[in-house]
């Protein structure tokens, strides 16, 4: 192998690793890495009592956030607080008895339908059971 020869293939190896890295973290980033769902099916999310009339808490469930929703009558609604447009956190606006998702103003009544803006879906709901001195939350079956 003459010199011009190994200059070509040290030059061309050393392009193409420099394309890898730039593309690597860019599929990386365009494809996640799957995430194994917690085997927990049911959690305690509060205390009873613990919630004010027309206020919420936030809790994990399993991978993902949820919120726990005291109406302004007292009933008890939980909710997966991922919003189904961009993923982003959604909040509850107790004036006006919905959750609302900032990133693209999403809004979603307290079963979870939405009301306005882009959100395709739903919020998944869970069932709300007060056992004891315990709120527990549990996927619908």
């Amino acid at each position: 192998m003459n010199r011009r020869a190994f200059v070509n293939l040290f030059l061309g190896g050393s392009f193409l690793g420099t394309v890898v890295s730039f593309l690597y973290p860019v599929i990386r980033y365009l494809i996640p890495p799957r995430q194994t769902e917690a085997a927990a099916k049911r959690i305690i999310a509060a205390k009873a009592g613990e919630l004010a009339p027309n206020s919420a808490k936030f809790f994990r469930f399993g991978s993902t956030a949820a919120v726990l929703i005291n109406t302004a009558d007292g009933q008890l609604r939980a909710f997966s607080a991922v919003c189904t447009h961009l993923t982003c956190t959604v909040r509850y606006e107790g004036d006006t008895g919905t959750l609302f998702c900032p990133c693209h103003n999403g809004r979603f009544d307290l079963a979870g339908n939405v009301i306005s803006g882009p959100p395709p879906r739903p919020l998944e709901s869970y069932e709300v059971e007060v056992s004891g001195g315990d709120i527990y939350v549990s996927r619908k079956t």
